[in-house]
């Protein structure tokens, strides 16, 4: 990996790097003064592509960064920030979209758990309606576009209360005669990340798959405590603690809500956002959705146990003559 841009450092005759804000697996994100328009601040996206892949896989997902960087330039939304422009510098790509100030979700997690308080139902459901307007705007697109890594902090509250869904680095435009290049795409964060999302492939991953991350960031937002990740829950169901064991001041119907969202199978969870945001927020009940679900052992006809190989005969046999041998003993 190459060393970080250094502040002062301008990129394309106009971005002049101000501070490094934040460090991902595929680069860094600057905050940057656009010296073009004077006073406007901007956040600069890096890409980096890692050096040992061979050089035609490098040349595939850089096409790839090109062709989501003019889907996303063509998005204008109030809760997503305004992505701009879009450049190559060297080995590394770069989007430019809005700064967007003010704390990220996790950021007021952290405070709340410092405070020994929770966070406010009512304010974490009107966070999530205005995540869910973003959401539903990106999967309204043709093609759909799929986030990919919605968790606390990559949402932030502004000073005025609007919200931003942020971090664009992990969309996947979902074009079904292409082929994704998972290298850009990264993996998401593994709290929130549904089953389907794991491994090298993409050819489960739909709408569905934002709606676990997003249930999954509204069950640590309204618990303040981190959800368990899918593959644990695969292989432990009972891993997952309901939300109002946790925080009992918790609503039912949000509970089930979230629980639905993050079924661990995407044919069990919520169609859309807004068939979500619906349960979410009171305009239809959300399913019963438990945790897991104890079977009840039904008796068996008794023709099963007769179709069964001779040695089980004889075994049903013997044990009814003993229980006829005993009851004549007791007759007695």
């Amino acid at each position: 990996m190459l060393p970080p841009l250094k502040n002062g450092e301008v990129l394309r005759g106009r971005y002049k790097i101000r501070e490094r804000i934040g460090q991902g697996g595929m680069g860094s994100i600057y905050l940057a003064d656009d010296t073009r328009l004077k006073g406007r601040e901007c956040a600069l996206k890096e890409v980096e592509y890692e050096r040992a892949l061979p050089e035609k896989i490098r040349e595939e997902a850089r096409d790839q960064f090109l062709r989501e960087a003019t889907v996303l330039a063509r998005l204008d939304h109030p809760n997503l920030p305004k992505v701009s422009d879009f450049f190559s510098n060297g080995p590394r790509d770069y989007l430019v979209m809005d700064y967007v100030p003010g704390n990220d979700l996790r950021t007021l997690l952290l405070e709340a758990r410092r405070n020994k308080t929770a966070l406010k139902e009512k304010e974490v459901l009107a966070w999530a309606d205005q995540i869910a307007n973003a959401l539903t705007f990106m999967h309204s697109q043709e093609p759909p576009i799929v986030h990919r890594d919605i968790k606390p902090s990559n949402v932030k509250l502004m000073p005025h209360g609007l919200i931003k869904l942020v971090d664009f680095g992990l969309v996947k435009i979902l074009a079904p005669e292409e082929v994704t290049i998972t290298i850009i795409q990264g993996q998401g964060t593994a709290l929130y990340t549904p089953l389907e999302q794991y491994g090298g492939s993409d050819a489960h991953t739909d709408i569905r798959s934002d709606i676990y991350a997003f249930g999954a960031t509204l069950y640590h937002l309204l618990t303040n405590e981190s959800p368990v990740d899918a593959r644990k829950r695969f292989l432990q169901p009972e891993s997952l603690i309901p939300l109002r064991q946790i925080n009992p001041e918790i609503s039912p119907r949000t509970e089930r809500a979230v629980l639905w969202a993050m079924s661990l199978h995407p044919d069990e969870r919520p169609n859309t956002i807004n068939d979500f945001r619906q349960a979410l927020l009171g305009y239809h009940e959300p399913p019963s959705h438990p945790l897991h679900v104890t079977r009840t052992v039904q008796p068996r006809p008794v023709w099963d146990y007769i179709a069964q190989p001779p040695e089980a005969i004889l075994t049903w046999s013997a044990a009814v003559l003993l229980l006829v041998s005993l009851l004549a003993t007791l007759a007695r």
